[in-house]
């Protein structure tokens, strides 16, 4: 999955597995298909050990592999908080909106989604994503050093 939160464009590809090879073609796909003419693409990913620049160089030829990571600017989410993720919000508006119950074939799949992202982009729904970084003490107050008076 891949969105644009303030366009409301999104894009689903479905694959038969999550790997990093996978996710190496993903990003293929968004800078040479999706944004062919945009020199520099900000990408925000969670940290799971298949989403990295090593990706790139294990599924592609070295020079091409360099022209791909040099166009991309990489934010990763904080450890643990999977749910500051765009994707993995709109992920879940996919599973709740469209996913509902048994799903006899991947054609099946594949045309429902098809659909359903057919219809999310026309209607271009934004995220309302919140969080601010003057939240983040309060939310991820684990996450920070905790001084005792002296």
């Amino acid at each position: 999955m891949s969105i644009e939160p303030l366009s409301g464009q999104r894009r689903v590809r479905i694959t038969d597995r999550h790997t990093k090879l996978d996710f190496a073609e993903e990003l293929r796909c968004i800078l040479e298909e999706d944004y062919p003419q945009a020199t520099k693409v900000v990408l925000v990913t969670d940290n799971l050990n298949t989403h990295g620049l090593h990706a790139l160089y294990e599924a592609f030829e070295p020079e091409h592999a360099g022209r791909l990571a040099r166009r991309l600017e990489w934010h990763f989410t904080p450890e643990h908080a999977s749910w500051l993720n765009i994707a993995e919000i709109e992920l879940s508006a996919l599973s709740t909106q469209c996913l509902g119950g048994r799903i006899a074939s991947r054609k099946v799949l594949e045309d429902k989604i098809a659909i359903w992202e057919q219809k999310r982009n026309a209607r271009q729904v934004r995220i309302d994503w919140q969080f601010r970084s003057e939240n983040a003490r309060i939310k991820l107050r684990r996450l920070y050093p905790r001084y005792k008076p002296v």
